[in-house]
């Protein structure tokens, strides 16, 4: 090891390595300028095994191979550029993403794991929802596609998951986790192929058939130059996730703050309810229930509601049931109304397949900054949009850029500045605190856009010129609260603003909000 160092030491002194990173106990990959010779690249790779790069590190194809041989079970996982380009893009390029990733496992896998082998289905299908919602239970694509799996509506309905303008079960863990091992079950017994259903699931089944139609091929990758740009990418992601969860922590990627399930008890509802007033009473914060329940759409459920199961925090229960009657006559619609309300200890859920009902006494808690979150293509926070060629943009290498730290100015700032995660920056210098001194030289990595620059500039002026129109002929509409409205509610029921924008144009520092209240929409 202390050759190593000297010999980094002697490259630093002349210039020659920009930028570092461990890729595992024993292989490095190191930049070194273009125009390097071939005699002192030959040097340095005899002396500390360099991989030469032109702009990020890279995983060893040869160690990467071995290690996806290593990890298959019953699904292959191949690699190829693709694949090998997904795993840089996740170790590498964006980290702050597997993180993210990282701290979301605890919370989701005990439930995935228990209803795949209940189905007798491969474990390795857990990390498809890392691919399909990074892990958010209310994740919702601008193809409308919705939870944890990403069940299209019809699909939903189709395997059993109810939706209404106050229920949505897509965004139900629990449900969902069933609905998706079926399916994945049913598009197996169609293909006969894992790899042909994981497309199928992205594209539908009879996308996949045309496809194999065209191609003549039989399996993904003989049909994939005949699926969508998105379905392309949608295997090879899959295959690098099983890699990079099982092995973050080897690329310096750890979970800084993971998510456990917490206990619940459950209230099994039949009747009008409002969550607001049960917060309320229950002194229970209305963003915790929304939290356990995510598949409430309003914070009110009907008359009609029939043995809906309200999951609230264990630690609260008792107090529920010792003042039910007070709290009852004060969430229902009228104090008079005798409430139809059973109580449960623990979650009970039908097993579709017997009949049978089991138990269950934790679930999924996330944060509440996921509420609103939106899927793209890869993360939460992707770099692309939906429908983008993915693909194209994983194998356009980044433009790397050397900021040079000027006094007053903070890692938090220049993060902004680049539009890029304080984690990623930290990782990409191998930063283990956030200090900074006058004068470092930062290595940051700027996303290659897959748009062209032209048409990127002129739709720069355009939307310019919109903005500049809509300013002179502005008229604010409002809107009316009605009673069991949410910012987030009203927020996808007018489209384009979100809930932040909300609470800028009213004024608004918490999420309170009062029937007859006029609000600014746009």
């Amino acid at each position: 090891m202390s050759n190593l160092n000297k010999t980094l030491r002697s490259l630093r002194q002349i210039g020659i390595v920009v930028f570092a990173m461990s890729v595992g106990s024993t292989a490095w990959a190191l930049q070194v300028p273009a125009d390097t010779s071939q005699a002192v690249a030959d040097t340095l790779e005899e002396e500390v095994n360099v991989i030469l790069v032109q702009d990020v590190p890279t995983v060893p194809a040869e160690l990467l191979k071995k290690r996806l041989a290593g990890l298959e079970k019953t699904i292959p996982l191949t690699y190829n550029k693709s694949v090998h380009g997904f795993v840089d893009f996740f170790t590498f390029r964006k980290p702050s993403y597997s993180q993210k990733f990282l701290e979301r496992i605890p919370m989701f896998f005990p439930l995935y794991e228990r209803y795949l082998e209940h189905y007798g289905m491969p474990d390795e299908l857990k990390y498809l929802s890392i691919v399909e919602s990074s892990l958010v239970p209310k994740a919702v694509s601008v193809a409308s596609a919705g939870g944890l799996w990403q069940f299209m509506p019809g699909t939903g309905r189709d395997m059993g998951l109810y939706q209404d303008e106050y229920i949505d079960e897509r965004m139900d863990p629990v449900k969902s986790t069933d609905a998706a091992c079926r399916y994945l079950r049913d598009l197996y017994r169609i293909f006969n192929d894992w790899h042909l259903a994981l497309a199928a699931y992205n594209s539908g089944p009879g996308t996949v058939k045309r496809a194999m139609r065209r191609s003549g091929g039989d399996s993904f990758w003989t049909i994939y130059d005949y699926l969508p740009k998105e379905t392309r990418a949608y295997v090879p992601q899959f295959i690098a996730l099983n890699y990079v969860m099982n092995y973050a922590n080897d690329h310096g990627i750890y979970a800084a703050n993971p998510q456990y399930t917490i206990p619940c008890d459950t209230i099994h509802v039949n009747s009008y309810f409002c969550l607001q007033k049960f917060s309320k009473f229950t002194s229970i914060p209305l963003e915790d229930l929304q939290k356990m329940n995510p598949c409430l759409v309003t914070t009110i459920l009907p008359e009609h509601t029939r043995n809906f199961v309200l999951r609230v925090p264990t630690d609260r229960f008792d107090y529920f049931k010792a003042n039910r009657k007070y709290i009852m006559d004060s969430v229902t619609v009228l104090p008079t109304m005798t409430p139809n309300m059973l109580l449960a200890t623990a979650e009970n859920y039908t097993d579709d397949t017997n009949g049978s009902l089991k138990k269950r006494d934790w679930f999924p808690f996330t944060d509440s900054n996921e509420q609103q979150s939106v899927r793209v293509v890869v993360a939460a926070n992707s770099i692309v949009e939906e429908g983008a060629d993915l693909e194209e943009v994983i194998q356009k290498k980044p433009r790397k850029v050397i900021h040079t730290v000027k006094r007053g100015e903070v890692m938090d700032r220049i993060a902004q500045k680049y539009d890029i995660d304080v984690y990623d920056l930290k990782a990409w210098n191998r930063l283990k605190s956030a200090r900074l001194t006058v004068g470092q030289k930062l290595v940051i990595l700027r996303e290659a856009s897959p748009a062209n620059k032209s048409l990127a500039k002129k739709e720069s002026v355009e939307k310019e010129e919109v903005v500049a129109r809509k300013t002179r002929e502005y008229k604010p509409r409002y809107h009316t609260v009605q009673q069991g409205d949410t910012l987030w509610n009203i927020s996808k029921r007018y489209g384009g603003v979100s809930v932040e924008d909300l609470k800028k144009l009213n004024n608004i520092k918490d999420e309170t909000l009062k029937a007859g209240q006029k609000i600014i929409v746009g």
